[in-house]
């Protein structure tokens, strides 16, 4: 029983992980038609930071802040220099971010030496419940997790900003005749979901460790379950992350490793089979 709770919180903060990379990836594909192909690159960017600052030897609570703020701005800057130019043509678009985090990928590369690097968790230790023990640094993965999303979904539910970026959303072309500067608004909401992906970043690589291949992994269950989930809502995502993250955290518990991903495909594929709009999603894409 103890090692069965044990893997459900090792899942659950897995799959917490899953859904902040996938929150940001399914509203910048639901608003803007495209799918952010250097989003992997920028969980990869949050991990460096929060490497960087252990490398100088900063506080890495600090560095945890600094990873969205950090991506937040790398998003900005894309936006307006690459994809801005090509929304007439999303293919175009999909190709200068496929190309971008090709870069940042072997840039990074090169700074590491293509060597894999460890960082330690921010705070160590466990905490015992129930006569059983779970890791600190897992709950605060869990804990920041749940506090984001509450916090994404008031701002897209509750704020005037989050109501233009609802409707953009839903028709664009509506909106921007009711006067809403939806070029704004996707600025904005590409730098939010680049900011999602930089915190995941930096939440997971005390777990994983740093490597410049760290993204690529994420890039395709963050893309599968987009499709899972289905895009054009705020809940579609975030149920395809839980679905697809749970089982990469739980099969392999259950099958062999090597079959886990792959098992992993099928089931998700059947599904979208069955329903191409996603679970949830309405379809725009």
């Amino acid at each position: 029983m103890e090692s069965d709770i044990k893997l459900a919180f090792d899942i659950l903060a897995f799959t917490s992980v899953m859904v902040l990379i996938v929150l940001g990836l399914g509203v910048i594909a639901g608003m803007m038609g495209i799918f952010n192909f250097a989003h992997g690159e920028f969980v990869l960017l949050g991990a460096y930071t929060l490497f960087v600052f252990h490398e100088r030897a900063l506080p890495l609570w600090l560095g945890i802040v600094a990873a969205p703020l950090v991506l937040a701005l790398v998003g900005l800057v894309l936006e307006r220099a690459v994809i801005g130019r090509f929304y007439a043509n999303p293919i175009m678009a999909m190709l200068g971010t496929f190309a971008t985090g090709l870069v940042i990928r072997e840039v990074i590369r090169g700074l590491l030496g293509g060597h894999y690097k460890a960082i330690p968790e921010p705070a160590s230790g466990v905490i015992s419940f129930g006569g059983v023990d779970f890791p600190v640094w897992r709950a605060v993965i869990i804990g920041t997790t749940t506090i984001v999303i509450l916090a994404s979904w008031f701002f897209l539910a509750r704020t005037s900003m989050g109501l233009r970026i609802r409707g953009a959303l839903e028709n664009p072309m509506l909106a921007r005749a009711c006067g809403i500067s939806t070029a704004r608004l996707y600025t904005i909401t590409f730098a939010f979901g680049s900011a999602l992906a930089g915190l995941a970043g930096a939440l997971i690589v005390p777990l994983y460790g740093l490597s410049a291949d760290i993204g690529i992994r994420f890039l395709v269950q963050a893309f599968l379950s987009v499709m899972l989930g289905g895009v054009g809502s705020f809940q579609g995502p975030v149920l395809g992350a839980s679905l697809v993250g749970g089982m990469a955290a739980g099969l392999p518990w259950l099958v062999y490793p090597v079959l886990a991903d792959p098992l992993v495909f099928i089931i998700a594929l059947a599904i979208v089979k069955f329903r191409p709009q996603g679970l949830i999603g309405k379809g725009r894409l």
